[in-house]
């Protein structure tokens, strides 16, 4: 690589010269906590070879090397100026096709919130460098893979792997309570409302959003027949199996001696090959009718891992609170508990308390189905940035 680097200087000097010779004409941006060269650049659907190699160069680096958090790296992103009218004219270029591919791209960076400005409003346009170079065609995008998950229903079974940001990591998820024991209970509107319904769909919607990004993900806790599902009011059922197809005891301790066994054998298996494992216990509290809370999390008290990792789901909470409720405040909080699946897990463990279900505000957090979707797509944020 650095013989490539002696011999490609002077064509890089000659391009930066004749084409880009403000230093600001490329995109300059800083990773995020476990990029890697490639996942930095996948996050900007980079991915062709040639264009690998001119970030290296641009950068100094070699393929192997870290990315450091402080520091900014000069992508093959060229930042161009909108000029209100077209993409082509703005561009001074006549082929339809790849201003399109440019629009488009632009549009899909700013849905995926990589880039915070709509290139119509802001004027600024990123325009790939392999785009203007016509090199698609050496590296596409590999197709996507899609599987079937009959767990998550009909409607949602089909999983396409988007990206393989969680690729190696293996999730094992827990939703509260089941089988005999649907936890808390209350009604609301002549309607019997389970605790284990609510974390049950809370927990499916998680599992599928980590399948997206390559995850290995189990779902411990099993309905085979109810999947992902819309509806304000969650039908109540004591059907629900421990893995891999388990009846559960009507006992509370074998009940979780069950579900914290089952991760034990597959934290065994997967350990030598995984990047990371994690556990996810997902419940709803229940408290006074007048006592709202916000979401809150329980760690091991002697596990770093853990508390890390749940502070990083609090503090995502909190950001995202911020952001799509700008002034609300937050005070779910971090804490220890001496609880079993807490201490009988072997993978660093977090324990999730999503409202209080006697509480009419907190009510809504998992009644209304967008509101269950947010918190799994929180959640799952909050991991692949740990």
């Amino acid at each position: 690589m650095r013989k490539y680097l002696l011999l490609g200087t002077l064509f890089l000097t000659t391009l930066l010269l004749a084409s880009f010779v403000a230093k600001d004409s490329w995109l300059y941006l800083k990773p995020k906590a476990g990029d890697s060269i490639t996942k930095f650049l996948l996050r900007y659907e980079i991915n062709d070879k040639v264009s690998k190699e001119k970030f290296l160069d641009f950068n100094e680096l070699d393929v192997n090397d870290d990315l450091l958090l402080d520091k900014g790296y000069k992508l093959p992103i060229k930042i161009e100026t909108y000029n209100g009218t077209s993409i082509r004219s703005s561009l001074g270029m006549k082929n339809l096709e790849l201003a399109k591919q440019i629009q488009n791209y632009n549009l899909r960076m700013l849905s995926k919130k990589v880039r915070d400005t709509d290139y119509r409003k802001s004027n600024v346009l990123w325009v790939p460098w392999y785009m203007m170079q016509g090199l698609k065609s050496i590296n596409p995008s590999p197709k996507k893979e899609t599987i079937d998950v009959p767990l998550f229903g009909k409607k949602e079974s089909k999983v396409t792997i988007d990206s393989d940001e969680l690729k190696g990591c293996v999730y094992y998820l827990v939703s509260g309570h089941g089988g005999p024991d649907p936890g808390a209970m209350t009604n609301h509107s002549g309607n019997s409302l389970c605790e284990d319904e609510y974390a049950y769909d809370v927990t499916l919607r998680l599992a599928k959003s980590l399948m997206e990004k390559g995850a290995i993900v189990y779902m411990i806790i099993k309905d085979l027949n109810d999947g992902i599902r819309d509806e304000k009011f969650l039908k109540c059922d004591k059907d629900e199996i421990c893995h891999p197809n388990l009846k559960i005891p009507y006992n509370q301790i074998k009940r979780l001696r069950q579900r914290a066994t089952a991760i034990n054998i597959l934290f065994a298996k997967h350990k030598k090959e995984a990047k990371k494992q994690r556990c996810i216990v997902i419940h709803v509290d229940s408290r006074s009718k007048n006592e709202q809370i916000d979401v809150f999390f329980y760690h091991h008290r002697y596990s770093k891992t853990g508390k890390n990792l749940a502070n990083k789901l609090r503090n995502t909470f909190e950001k995202k609170y911020e952001e799509h409720q700008k002034g609300r405040g937050y005070e779910g909080a971090v804490s220890y508990r001496n609880l079993y699946m807490l201490t009988k897990t072997h993978p660093a463990t977090c324990y999730i308390e999503l409202g209080n279900i006697q509480h009419s505000k907190d009510r809504k957090r998992v009644e209304i189905k967008e509101n269950r979707q947010a918190l799994a797509s929180w959640i799952s944020v909050a991991l692949v940035n740990e």
